[in-house]
């Protein structure tokens, strides 16, 4: 039996299916667009018989934004002032005074006067002078403490009542606020009791008197002061007569 050779349509064949693969291929490269190759990592080498590591690689960074110029010009920053230290006010001129200070007036001797009544037996207790009478004879003093021991002068009343005494002369208007006038007693038993009319009895305040004095006994040279009116009054020891 002899070998048989091969058929020529079997060549045929065979030419036919690489002209169809061929323009297959040429088809598909002109479709598609060629890309860009990136490189290839660098191959890492292993040990023989070691173990293949997989490393992370860290992610490309985005490129940063374009950011614009700015189109003016910062503003310059403020400038503190030098602190000053601080100014003390001038004073203006003390003002000489147009007028001349009054002067203090003289010292003079100091004098006192006053009258003394009897109130009726129906106002006892009563500070009032309704019904009053003069008293005469009835006993006052003037009292100053200006010193260690007090300076005292007594006096009595007239018919009409009034009494006018001097202080000592060591005593002037400087220190008459220290002094005091006092009721002492009566002559009348039956209006012997002392009333505080006026501080009578606990003692009574002097004022410049605003009348020329009664008594022509005292000098120019002294100051007349006022108090009062003072009032003695019945006992209540002893019954109201009508």
């Amino acid at each position: 039996m002899t070998a048989l050779s091969p058929k020529p349509i079997g060549l045929l064949h065979l030419a036919l299916l690489f002209s169809t693969f061929v323009f297959a291929l040429g088809t598909a490269t002109i479709a598609q667009p060629p890309t860009a190759l990136a490189p290839a990592p660098a191959p890492h080498h292993h040990k023989p018989g070691g173990h293949h590591h997989h490393h992370k690689h860290a992610p490309t960074p985005a490129p940063a934004p374009l950011t614009k110029p700015p189109t003016h010009a910062p503003a310059p920053a403020p400038v503190k002032p030098p602190v000053k230290p601080p100014v003390q006010p001038v004073k203006p001129p003390v003002k000489a005074p147009s007028h001349a200070p009054t002067p203090l007036p003289a010292r003079k001797l100091v004098a006192v006067q006053g009258v003394v009544y009897c109130k009726p037996c129906n106002y006892t207790g009563v500070e009032t002078l309704l019904g009053a009478t003069p008293l005469l004879g009835a006993v006052v003093k003037l009292q100053c403490n200006n010193t260690k021991y007090p300076l005292v002068v007594q006096g009595k009343t007239d018919k009409n009542g009034y009494f006018s005494l001097n202080a000592p002369k060591t005593i002037t208007t400087y220190g008459v606020h220290k002094c005091r006038v006092f009721v002492v007693s009566s002559p009348e038993k039956k209006c012997d009791k002392p009333t505080n009319l006026r501080y009578g009895v606990k003692g009574a305040i002097l004022e410049k008197s605003t009348k020329p004095p009664v008594s022509t006994k005292t000098p120019a040279t002294f100051e007349m002061f006022s108090v009062g009116p003072f009032a003695f009054e019945p006992s209540t020891k002893k019954p109201c007569s009508h």
